[in-house]
């Protein structure tokens, strides 16, 4: 099969589309033929050399695909060769075939292609447990979702809406604030020209920018607030008011999706299955796709993420 290999750390002239040895199913693991991976803010971490592995974790990038079942490993059961599924995976995506432990397979939702599917198993995985599961948004609370344009963002602005919150977004220009408006989002806050704190407080904030925005985080939250850290855009230091998170009682979690174990990971598509796919099926919640590319174009789909203009997913296809 051939396979997006990261050749040395580096820009994305360092992505290899090369020959590499196919996949096996482990026990408890499917083999899937990929038709499509898509990209995410880690898999250029990865490129970069930020991002360590797991060890056994595949070393090609590509935390989500879509496509069909080829073999199936001792002991799966509820799952059959030839069925068509997305899943969230350790790393790998960008490949032809890709094995995965089963409790990572989600049914592709009715209405969405199966190219379409590669673009939500990783981000709706991390939305959910990371507003839901973690942080547990309730209906009337505040979220600000930081980057609602992005494949996050516009997953999180729609998913708090469905579950009765008012959401807050930063964006960047007056055509990504129309989007994150479109999708839900009750006020939009142009980064570059505004201060979030200015339009708190908040009960949850979602971070993926790290650094720099951390004590204003902090500043921002509402009495009994959390904030949820799950992306280090902006560094990886910043400034803490200890006294501000004793006294308004304030949570603070940093998270990873890809880290978790198997049995966690499992946990949180079994829910992702049960609470928002019939959320995409019904229409609530929309996948935003920016464009498609071929697979062993990813260079060129690296660079238009790292360049910041594109609204939702970029979606890479096996051709």
């Amino acid at each position: 099969m051939k396979a997006v290999s990261i050749k040395e750390s580096g820009g994305p002239e360092v992505l290899e589309w090369i020959d590499v040895e196919d996949p096996s199913p482990a026990a408890g693991e499917v083999v899937i033929d990929v038709v499509a991976s898509a990209l995410n803010r880690a898999d250029i971490m990865q490129r970069w050399g930020l991002y360590p592995l797991q060890p056994g974790t595949s070393p090609y990038p590509g935390l989500e695909v879509s496509g069909r079942i080829s073999a199936l490993g001792e002991g799966v059961t509820g799952w059959q060769v030839g069925d068509e599924v997305c899943a969230l995976l350790t790393g790998g995506g960008y490949a032809q075939k890709v094995a995965v432990p089963a409790g990572q397979l989600l049914t592709v939702p009715k209405g969405i292609s199966l190219v379409e599917a590669a673009g939500l198993p990783e981000a709706v995985a991390t939305v959910w447990s990371n507003i839901v599961m973690t942080a547990g948004l309730q209906e009337g609370e505040t979220l600000l979702v930081h980057g609602g344009a992005g494949g996050i963002g516009t997953f999180a602005i729609q998913i708090a809406k469905a579950l009765g919150a008012r959401v807050v977004t930063t964006v960047g220009g007056p055509e990504k604030a129309a989007r994150a408006r479109e999708l839900g989002a009750d006020v939009t806050i142009d980064y570059r020209t505004q201060d979030f704190a200015e339009h708190g407080p908040y009960d949850v904030i979602l971070d993926v920018v790290g650094g720099q925005y951390l004590e204003r985080n902090i500043q921002s939250l509402a009495a009994d607030g959390r904030l949820v850290i799950i992306g280090l855009q902006n560094g990886l230091e910043g400034q803490l008011n200890l006294a501000e998170i004793v006294f308004k009682r304030i949570s603070v979690h940093g998270t990873t999706l890809r880290t978790r174990s198997k049995e966690q990971k499992a946990a949180i598509v079994a829910e992702v299955q049960d609470k928002v796919w019939p959320l995409i099926e019904n229409g609530t919640v929309q996948l935003v796709i920016d464009q498609t590319l071929p697979m062993a174009e990813a260079a060129e789909a690296h660079r238009l993420m790292e360049a910041g203009g594109h609204i939702g997913k970029i979606v890479l296809v096996n051709n």
